[in-house]
């Protein structure tokens, strides 16, 4: 059940005297710039909003003023669960809160010697899974998300991450952090990919699970980001908020549950088939791992479009050259194929000319002139290689379709899956899933 709004507030504003290291120069009662909530003249919120392109559904959103003022309450909520153990990087060090932090999810929070009460109420948090969840469901949601994960993301990642660069609001803590250089830029990439991949994989979100280890170093990183911001004078609160607030973790916690539930909505239906349903639990543990408000993961395709299209319409639109186009230029020449080979060099044109359409055709609306204002153009060659593509990757998701419904070759085809996942994360590296305060960038 959703907390009332004012004991959300309350919560919020209790960050400053909860974690005075990391909060205790904030002003929770500051609005600050990339916030819109005032409806009293709905157009202009609209034609300022991220959701400017819909302004139906924006003004239908606008009536839910709950809604609208949960998504604008948690645009100022961090982690309250990590960002306490972050805080105390001057005391035990970077490194140190790191190495605790794997050998909490590796052995247990009570095999830490010395681990801080921080360290402890972090894990156990987790630990606590919420009465909701059903695992073997998760577990299905995974089987089912393998298909898709093992022949798509290596194709598409690129474009997806591309998406969370279009807003500069949002987009800065990566900036600050050095992202703005092909190296740094494929590392995050390939982190993102490394959790996601991870997540999919048989019990990966089991209590030992690598999963779950995955979900609580992201956290630690996020919370490490808010803290050096915050404590280093990098960070305008009254033009960004907070760092990676809670809303600003929903484009990625939550993207297959939006893309599944506008399609259950565009076929008329309002409820989700069982496999959908399972593939929606997945997505639900797994943001709450990461750290999601229940608040924010909805349940039903019409209450997940609406949270989605709210955060927007919360959000002010700004893209500007220095913050998004760096991010997106790094992020487009970001090397992620070895291209040491003839095939390696195929696939890293293919790769990128895919990546280049997907973003286009899932987060522009399908228009060419959209995805060129954000700096992407989309070419002949592109269409054509994204083409060529995207025929080999519907055979392969029919064959596991079929597959997966023959009880002869079922278990056969998802082993082989599972190996396509664990050959794509081999494929990547190892993820440290840290950030170095030494190389943050001043802010513009």
């Amino acid at each position: 059940m959703a907390a009332p709004i004012a004991e959300l507030r309350a919560r919020i504003a209790a960050q400053r005297t909860a974690n005075p290291a990391m909060y205790g120069a904030v002003d929770f009662s500051v609005h600050p710039e990339r916030l819109l909530l005032d409806a009293r003249n709905s157009a202009s919120l609209i034609a300022a909003s991220e959701l400017r392109g819909h302004p139906k559904v924006a003004a239908k959103l606008l009536e839910n003023r709950e809604l609208m003022e949960r998504i604008g309450a948690y645009t100022m909520m961090g982690d309250a669960l990590a960002d306490p153990y972050a805080a105390l990087m001057p005391d035990h060090g970077f490194k140190r809160l790191v190495d605790m932090l794997v050998e909490a999810c590796d052995k247990g929070v009570d095999k830490v010697a010395g681990a801080p009460a921080e360290l402890v109420t972090f894990i156990r948090a987790m630990e606590a899974a919420p009465e909701w969840v059903d695992m073997k469901l998760v577990e299905e949601g995974a089987r089912l998300q393998r298909v898709s994960f093992a022949n798509i993301a290596p194709w598409a990642i690129r474009g997806a991450f591309i998406a969370t660069f279009m807003n500069k609001y949002a987009a800065l803590p990566m900036a600050l952090t050095g992202t703005l250089s092909n190296k740094t830029a494929a590392r995050r990439i390939k982190e993102t990919a490394t959790f996601f991949g991870t997540s999919v994989l048989p019990g990966a979100l089991a209590r030992f699970g690598p999963g779950f280890k995955a979900a609580a170093m992201v956290r630690l990183m996020h919370s490490m980001v808010r803290f050096n911001v915050l404590s280093n004078g990098k960070w305008d609160q009254k033009v960004y908020g907070i760092p990676i607030p809670q809303v600003d973790q929903m484009p990625a916690g939550l993207i297959s549950d939006f893309l599944i539930s506008s399609k259950v909505l565009k076929d008329g239906r309002e409820d989700f088939t069982p496999e959908e349903r399972a593939q929606i639990e997945l997505s639900r543990y797994r943001c709450f791992l990461l750290g999601l408000p229940e608040d924010l993961l909805a349940q039903t395709p019409r209450g997940i479009v609406d949270a989605w299209n709210a955060r927007a319409l919360s959000l002010r639109a700004g893209f500007d050259e220095a913050t998004c186009g760096g991010l997106l230029r790094a992020t487009m020449e970001a090397d992620l194929a070895d291209t040491s080979t003839p095939q390696g060099q195929v696939r890293d044109r293919l790769e990128r000319s895919f990546a280049k359409v997907y973003f286009m055709q899932n987060f522009c609306d399908g228009s060419e002139k959209t995805a060129a204002r954000y700096g992407v153009t989309i070419r002949a060659i592109d269409k054509l290689r994204a083409a060529a593509v995207g025929v080999g990757l519907m055979g392969q998701m029919r064959f596991y379709g079929v597959a997966a419904k023959t009880p002869l070759v079922r278990h056969i085809a998802d082993q082989r899956l599972v190996g396509k996942v664990r050959g794509y994360l081999g494929s990547l590296g190892h993820a440290e899933f840290t950030t170095d305060a030494a190389k943050y960038k001043p802010a513009a």
